[in-house]
């Protein structure tokens, strides 16, 4: 049987390699008659252009060069025998012309042109210092009539373009080979054909848009001038950088430690205590994370910026400026703070309380309990809010990018050196230097958990929770997460109130014109952001549920390898994502910088680990024989998932749908390196209108901008609504 189905692979392979070489050499021979035609045509046209004064000569041969990249020419005149002798030309055109002009081909293009015909060399020329070869034109000049000769040209033109299009058809035509013996091979020989093309499919498309793009990058920060070099990494080494990174630590360290305190403020509140008004808590404490980046940054600048409200209108304050590293820490704290917020919630509703109630009940205090029991059950969730909020302060690009001021941190320096100064491989090697101490917090973290994790091993969990909270306690809680919410809330008003200011910070009057102007001039950046955050929320959920299936319940070669390239966005910044796509995607074989496919394609990459790891976390609470009964009854790997998997994830790929879209909306880091004239950004728009001063326009897309997103979000909690299984009361 084995032997039968590798006869039918090697013949199947004969077979295509047949059809591909002839369609390759069809097109190819198409190719060549057209270049040929259309360059002929062009350099005939050119020599039309030939000035009947000599004095001209010089000025129009060198006009070639702008013409035709590379071309070089000369003139060759009319002596009165009717011989052809050089008037004026370029050192390699006359080389050429001297080193050939005896020869069979060059008389016979000669005879052509004293009849009016263009002639090209039909192979191509070595250039007599052997560095090239370049195709050879000789084109005839004609009088005024058009019936006679007045001299004629001769070209030299590289075949760069022709060869590089040669290359890449011959390219396509072995990957065609190469992908058609996969699949076929795949057909004949896998158990499961379908899980084997999604395997393959999901390698191709880590390996075509994650892999790839950023060794792109890397390869970038070992070459200078097309040559291995380390100058690069050598000046990002120097203390003139290490300055923004240790900012960047330092922001991230600031940030990340404040975050962690009032996210598990917020957490113990709502989840070990019998406070009222836990779902307001919980949708004001959440708001952050889920509005535009800008949003809140604006409002900082409204109230205490130059011309802020409090700090110049209120308290007369001119000495005071926001902008620098207190600014930015209070910005990113009240940005990032909800991610520790979310994330220790779930620690704390999973504790097992019978721990607790055993404390209490030999006499220990509250406190000691906290300290001795629960605090020491929370440490793996509080070190990974800590990491989590560290990674996204390191990565943070829109928050600096308008209140850093003289401080210095390292993804705005990345974007400073890309679009600013042009320096395509000093953009890359910053941004790979974010990598560092993000890869250093995140091994020291597992390291800590994994030495000092404590673990509980009860029967039946407990459906209630202990209060350790005394009422002193819960006041101070409250009080200070009351204070917490008041502020956000002042913040998001000013946003709404900006919207009716005329000119914040000058002229307070009321207006209505920012509305129409803002939503004018921002509506095709509106448009555009949510059409392709619509196209890539449904892509991101479908792929990123099937990967959970393909990496939880099937086993393959590679499959550790995939799972890490699928999760590698994760932990990349989006300043080098998007510098990535930049450098990868400018060329062939995948042109596709300035169209709305790169971005969608960046928003899916972007957001896909997410959706990977909920659906992963989803599928391992199913119990797999419900899916193996399924194939035993002949439903196929598409069938299944589709009719079982699909509907019993149901709020995962939605979720996943939803964080794609509210994310897509809201990106600044790696969209404002690909965004182009026709495809732009809600969020990049934002800026600019902020950058220029008009924060009037700012605050009215913001506001638009955060009702889409609430919708979005909205819309999602309805589809995804909780059952209350997981809820555990507060007994006191």
């Amino acid at each position: 049987m084995a032997k039968k189905k590798l006869l039918k692979l090697i013949a199947g392979a004969l077979v295509f390699a047949v059809c591909d070489i002839w369609i390759y050499t069809s097109l190819l021979g198409a190719f060549r008659s057209y270049y040929e035609a259309n360059s002929l045509k062009e350099m005939t046209l050119f020599a039309r252009t030939a000035p009947a004064d000599s004095v001209y000569y010089e000025d129009w041969l060198a006009s070639l060069g702008a013409e035709i990249e590379g071309a070089r020419a000369m003139i060759l005149g009319l002596d009165e025998d009717w011989n052809f002798s050089p008037a004026a030309s370029d050192p390699i055109a006359e080389a050429i012309w001297n080193a050939h002009k005896d020869s069979e081909e060059f008389q016979r293009g000669l005879e052509s042109v004293y009849y009016l015909l263009p002639y090209k060399i039909p192979k191509p020329v070595k250039i007599p210092d052997g560095s090239a070869s370049s195709a050879v034109y000789l084109l005839p000049i004609p009088d005024e009539s058009g019936y006679d000769i007045t001299g004629a040209v001769l070209v030299a033109a590289p075949e760069g373009t022709a060869g590089k299009f040669e290359g890449l058809l011959s390219t396509f035509a072995v990957l065609a080979w190469l992908i058609f013996i996969t699949l076929f091979s795949v057909a004949l020989f896998a158990r499961d054909p379908i899980t084997g093309y999604g395997v393959i499919f999901l390698f191709g498309s880590a390996a075509a848009f994650i892999a790839y793009p950023l060794f792109e990058a890397v390869r970038l920060t070992f070459t200078e001038s097309g040559v291995f070099s380390l100058n690069i990494w050598k000046k990002t080494l120097s203390p003139q950088y290490l300055v923004p990174l240790w900012g960047s630590v330092k922001l991230g360290i600031i940030t990340a430690t404040v975050s962690t305190l009032i996210g598990f403020a917020f957490a113990f509140l709502t989840e070990r205590t019998g406070v009222r008004g836990k779902k307001l808590i919980t949708a004001l404490g959440t708001m952050p994370v889920i509005s535009p980046p800008f949003s809140l940054t604006l409002s900082i600048i409204l109230l205490f910026g130059n011309n802020g409200l409090i700090t110049h209108q209120l308290l007369r304050i001119d000495t005071f400026s926001v902008y620098g590293l207190g600014g930015l820490a209070l910005v990113q704290t009240i940005g990032m703070f909800p991610i520790a917020f979310m994330t220790l919630s779930s620690v704390l509703k999973s504790i097992d309380s019978t721990v607790e109630d055993a404390a209490l009940d030999l006499q220990a205090s509250r406190l000691r309990t906290f300290f001795t029991i629960t605090l020491p059950l929370s440490l793996p969730g509080l070190l990974s809010a800590w990491l989590l909020v560290f990674t996204n302060s390191l990565a943070d690009f829109a928050n600096p990018l308008l209140l850093a001021g003289s401080y210095r941190v390292l993804s705005v320096e990345a974007y400073i050196e890309f679009t600013g100064r042009s320096n395509l491989g000093g953009g890359a090697a910053l941004s790979l230097l974010l990598l560092m101490p993000t890869l250093t917090a995140f091994f020291a973290q597992r390291y800590w958990v994994n030495k000092k994790s404590v673990v509980t091993v009860t029967g039946k969990p407990s459906v209630r929770l202990a209060e350790l909270a005394t009422k002193p306690v819960r006041l101070v809680l409250t009080v200070f997460v009351g204070a917490c919410l008041i502020f956000i809330a002042g913040l998001y008003g000013t946003i709404f109130a900006g919207c009716f200011v005329k000119n914040w910070g000058i002229d307070y009057s009321f207006t209505l014109a920012n509305i129409g102007e803002a939503l004018s001039t921002g509506r095709q950046a509106l448009e555009n952001t949510v059409t392709l955050a619509v196209i890539a929320a449904p892509i991101a959920g479908i792929l990123s549920m099937a990967a959970a299936l393909i990496v939880v319940r099937r086993k393959f070669p590679g499959k550790r390898l995939l799972e890490v390239l699928l999760m590698t966005p994760f932990a990349v910044p989006g300043t080098l994502l998007g510098i990535s796509y930049i450098l990868a995607f400018n060329k062939p074989p995948l042109l596709i910088v300035g169209t709305a496919a790169i971005i969608v394609i960046n928003y899916i990459v972007r957001e896909l680990p997410v959706g990977l790891e909920t659906g992963a976390a989803s599928l391992r609470q199913i119990d797999p024989s419900i899916e193996e009964a399924a194939q035993d009854l002949g439903a196929d790997m598409s069938k299944v998932f589709t009719s079982i998997v699909l509907p019993l994830i149901r709020p995962s790929f939605l979720t996943s749908m939803s964080y794609t879209f509210v994310r897509s909306m809201t990106a600044v880091s790696a969209v404002i390196f690909i965004i182009s004239a026709r495809w732009s950004h809600l969020t990049v728009q934002i800026y600019n209108f902020s950058e220029n001063l008009r924060f009037g326009l700012a605050s009215v897309l913001s506001t638009a901008l955060i009702i889409i997103v609430l919708a979005a979000f909205g819309i999602m909690r309805i589809a995804v609504r909780d059952r209350g299984l997981t809820e555990k009361s507060v007994v006191r």
